[in-house]
């Protein structure tokens, strides 16, 4: 698996017209990677890590820009779903910063990212229940699919690499495209020196 999935022609089409559909392939993609991280041993460790840090980071800022304001404005109590999203989002981001300076061979590694493995499947959860459920019943598909274009837009333009504290969307406006920029710049360091 490479970084973020894109569905291909014949999928269930669905992921492409549908945010919801599209965000649960994202869900089921970092369980797997989560799998092969806990998996693999040296290298294939440190790889398939590099993968799942990208595909978190640009997942929870594509959330962050696109899913929480649509919750916010237009899900009964969405203010609080959201707030509550967002302190389980930095909790995991600074996790995730603390594991993406650690070495995957570390020790300390493993049971650190099983915690984080824990805290992200609940965190999808809840989206799952308090979000994505009331996305479906506040919209349609002409909004759906709007809603799956903004996600990839800004998963496209989204930093590469956790940085707690840029949980709400003006924040994400204004870091974005500099992180962004950044960290492309770190990913291809850190492969063209053979460590990524």
């Amino acid at each position: 698996m490479t970084e973020l999935q894109t569905p291909q022609a014949g999928d269930d089409a669905a992921p492409d017209t549908d945010v919801v559909a599209l965000l649960m392939r994202q869900h089921g993609d970092i369980r797997n990677l989560f799998d092969e991280v806990e998996a693999a041993g040296g290298d294939a460790r440190q790889d398939a890590f590099r993968r799942l840090v990208r595909l978190l980071a640009v997942h929870e800022t594509a959330e962050e820009e696109v899913v929480h304001p649509f919750v916010r404005r237009n899900v009964t109590g969405g203010e609080q779903v959201v707030d509550d999203r967002l302190a389980e989002e930095r909790s995991a981001k600074e996790t995730l910063s603390a594991l993406d300076d650690m070495d995957t061979n570390d020790p300390k590694f493993m049971a650190q990212l099983l915690a984080l493995r824990a805290d992200v499947q609940e965190h999808a959860r809840a989206e799952e229940r308090y979000e994505f459920t009331h996305i479906r019943r506040s919209t349609d598909t002409a909004g759906l699919a709007s809603l799956a274009k903004g996600v990839k837009a800004a998963e496209a333009m989204a930093p590469t690499r956790p940085h707690p504290g840029v949980e709400s969307a003006a924040a994400n406006m204004a870091l974005g495209p500099v992180a962004a920029l950044m960290d492309r710049t770190r990913d291809a360091v850190r492969k063209a020196m053979g460590n990524g």
